[in-house]
């Protein structure tokens, strides 16, 4: 296999960095420098950047926007965007809604829903996760009952609860699951609804999370009406839907590149001279070995996900083989979120934090939002369809088990 970069690639390689440099908005760098929660305008400043330039969208078909790029430049794309730690943008439109949009959707839709996707004008959230379906996914209970209104229009008026909406106290749209035919096998009476997040019915409750963000949420729908046009694809087989999204979803999770950067940032830590540990911690040949063992890992990840790209260059959208890529993907990320808090020890304790999160001036700046990091971490081996699960779509798909 040649491992060498072409000078066109090369070249590419150069274009994207110095875009990157020229373009990357300073007020958005300044709150990440800052580590506060960003606001709804500030998530979606480099979306609009990348929309204006034509480069928000790689993984779309090229007649609807997409790069045209090859499996190669898409790689080099994630590699330099998480090397210079730009913020990745928000995947529930454009790389989990749009591909079900674009394979499933009527042109109606299409025409009406992609271009703000694209340039961001419109949020979006997912509505999956119920309290009592998770993982089990085709056990969800919110229902979406067919009506006929007094107008000749047709609706469903929907009644449930959501949970674990990331994001979507910022939402204008939501992308959900609903049980048409309570009658049916689980996977048989689903259907797939897009819903104007300010229609009437709708309440939207903030969790507040362990190191004490909101970035998840409950959503209630309470006679929410939804005109059945707003439904993707067939009534009832949506679960069709659902499977293409969450492949999709996986595929991104893995996060090779930021894994990459990630195992960068530790290797300096571990590096860091400190009189209180008696030297660096890279010198110690128990911690130097868990990091090697790390790398190794992230680097056969790495591999896997190139050939996935080669695949979806050919035409072939991701399979269950995503589930390898979740799995392993996420399980990196949180062995370098604890050797990361290791190595700074007790000096990532969240008490060395004031109210709002911040270094009390507490020991090294490094360590600063290191606990938060790992602690909510801990989902990326949930969400998406936890790991235990994605272990059975590879044996039932991929080994025919």
């Amino acid at each position: 296999m040649n491992l060498d970069f072409t000078p066109e690639e090369n070249a590419f390689r150069e274009e994207v960095r110095a875009f990157i440099k020229e373009n990357y908005p300073a007020e958005l760098r300044k709150a990440q420098d800052e580590r506060r929660p960003l606001t709804k305008e500030e998530y979606l400043l480099w979306h609009k950047v990348l929309a204006k330039k034509g480069w928000v969208a790689p993984g779309w078909p090229k007649e609807l926007g997409g790069t045209g790029w090859t499996p190669t430049q898409k790689y080099i794309w994630s590699e330099e965007t998480a090397k210079a730690d730009c913020l990745p943008t928000l995947p529930f439109g454009l790389s989990m809604l749009a591909p079900v949009l674009y394979t499933f959707g009527t042109d109606e839709q299409k025409k009406k829903f992609l271009p703000g996707i694209y340039n961001g004008d419109v949020w979006w959230c997912q509505g999956y996760s119920e309290p009592g379906a998770g993982s089990d996914l085709a056990n969800l209970k919110t229902r979406a009952e067919r009506i006929t209104a007094d107008d000749g229009k047709e609706y469903y008026i929907v009644n449930g609860q959501k949970t674990w909406t990331t994001l979507g106290q910022y939402a204008d749209w939501g992308f959900f699951l609903v049980r048409t035919d309570p009658d049916a096998k689980p996977q048989s009476g689903i259907s797939f609804l897009l819903i104007d997040m300010k229609t009437p019915g709708i309440t939207v409750r903030p969790i507040i999370t362990l190191e004490g963000g909101h970035e998840v949420n409950d959503v209630f729908l309470d006679n929410v009406k939804v005109p059945v046009e707003n439904r993707i694809f067939h009534e009832n087989q949506g679960w069709t839907c659902a499977k293409a999204l969450l492949a999709h979803e996986r595929t991104g999770i893995a996060g090779v590149a930021r894994s990459k950067r990630n195992l960068e940032k530790l290797r300096k830590i571990a590096g860091t001279e400190r009189s209180d540990a008696g030297g660096s911690l890279i010198g110690d040949a128990f911690f130097r070995r868990k990091v090697a063992e790390l790398e190794i890992d992230l680097t056969a990840l790495e591999f896997t996900e190139l050939r996935t790209l080669a695949g979806e260059s050919s035409g072939k959208g991701p399979g269950p083989e995503s589930s390898i890529l979740k799995i392993k993907g996420t399980e990196i990320q949180q062995r370098l979120q604890e050797l990361a808090l290791e190595a700074v020890g007790h000096y990532g304790a969240p008490f060395l934090r004031d109210m709002t999160g911040h270094n009390l001036g507490i020991g090294p700046d490094y360590a600063e939002g290191l606990a938060g990091e790992y602690f909510n971490g801990r989902k990326t081996s949930i969400y998406g369809g936890s790991n235990e699960i994605q272990r059975n779509i590879i044996a039932k798909m991929v080994l025919g088990l």
